[in-house]
């Protein structure tokens, strides 16, 4: 198939393009490097150039609307997005010009092209707010505590209209923390890859709040894996996409620490606004409508994810 992924010098969007490349489709790429990197994508330019494009440009502008047309992708991933909760809460609407203008430019250029689909990586983190219980499952109330998340339900909703409306089929999937390599450890999201980075260095992690707080991490082949199945299943549905199980960030940290025999404490700042305390991520139903489930266990993913940074590969 031909398809077009937003975002894909990104770490998880490349991940996905050389998944898509591998198995013999043809990929259109659209990013404004932003914060992703052509050097995620230097095995896909090098290896299959005839089957590849990259297309500098971003999501805010309508020229991705005709790009899309121009382009005519049997299936679009969308995945640009501002993806930091601080970010979102002290430039709020910077955030929904990028999470729901870019979005909506991306949907009504899939429906201008015939595009059989649209994949969505929403962010089941943040859309459910603070849980009721856990692991969350898709029938819990989204009540979003931060604009970040405010986005992320906004855009399922105008995909609801969009398939109902107008015909566009789509599939949410709802990502629980993505970590893995070719993730930014100088970014601002992404705790695996930040306390790879520091952790290799020699110094001291931050972790902020008291490290109680808990996640649901996800390795990144695994979250690709999910993206590539709902291409074909999955039809209208909001799918989370993650392990059912908690991980505290001190527990994480100690474990990474461990790993590389780092031996000092970590260092604690205040928590950051607009993030929940726990988060997990029920992914029965994504087992049942694509036949999804995760299978690299967190001790796995950590340790090929520490191997990725160690190796100089993850250096900028």
């Amino acid at each position: 198939m031909r398809a077009l992924v937003t975002g894909g010098a990104g770490f998880i969007g490349s991940t996905l393009v050389d998944r898509l490349l591998a198995e013999g489709h043809e990929v259109d790429v659209i990013d404004d490097l932003s914060t992703g990197s052509l050097a995620n994508l230097a095995v896909a330019r090098a290896a299959v150039p005839r089957r590849f494009s990259f297309h500098r440009l971003d999501v805010r502008s309508p020229a991705v609307t005709d790009l899309i047309v121009r382009r005519r992708p049997e299936v679009v991933f969308h995945l640009a997005a501002q993806i930091d909760v601080r970010v979102s809460v002290a430039r709020p609407a910077f955030d929904a010009e990028v999470n729901i203008i870019g979005s909506i430019n991306v949907a009504q250029g899939a429906l201008k092209a015939g595009c059989r689909k649209l994949i969505f990586a929403s962010s089941g983190g943040t859309i459910y707010g603070s849980p009721e219980s856990l692991p969350v499952d898709e029938s819990h109330p989204q009540r979003p505590e931060s604009p970040y998340g405010v986005a992320k339900k906004a855009v399922g909703d105008y995909l609801h209209y969009f398939r109902e409306a107008q015909g566009l089929e789509y599939t949410a999937l709802a990502f629980a923390n993505i970590y893995g390599p070719r993730q930014d450890p100088h970014g601002e999201a992404g705790v695996v890859a930040i306390f790879a980075g520091k952790l290799l260095a020699g110094q001291r992690p931050t972790i902020f709040g008291d490290g109680k707080q808990t996640r649901d991490f996800v390795y990144v082949d695994d979250a690709v894996d999910a993206l590539v199945r709902a291409s074909e299943r999955g039809g209208g549905l909001l799918l989370n996409i993650g392990t059912g199980t908690e991980t505290s960030v001190q527990e994480l940290f100690d474990a990474m620490a461990r790993a590389v025999g780092f031996r000092q404490p970590a260092v604690y700042a205040s928590a950051r606004a607009g993030e929940v305390p726990r988060s997990a991520l029920d992914p029965t139903r994504a087992g049942m409508h694509l036949g999804w489930q995760p299978w690299t266990s967190i001790d796995e993913g950590v340790a090929r994810t520490i191997e990725y940074f160690r190796s100089g590969a993850g250096a900028s």
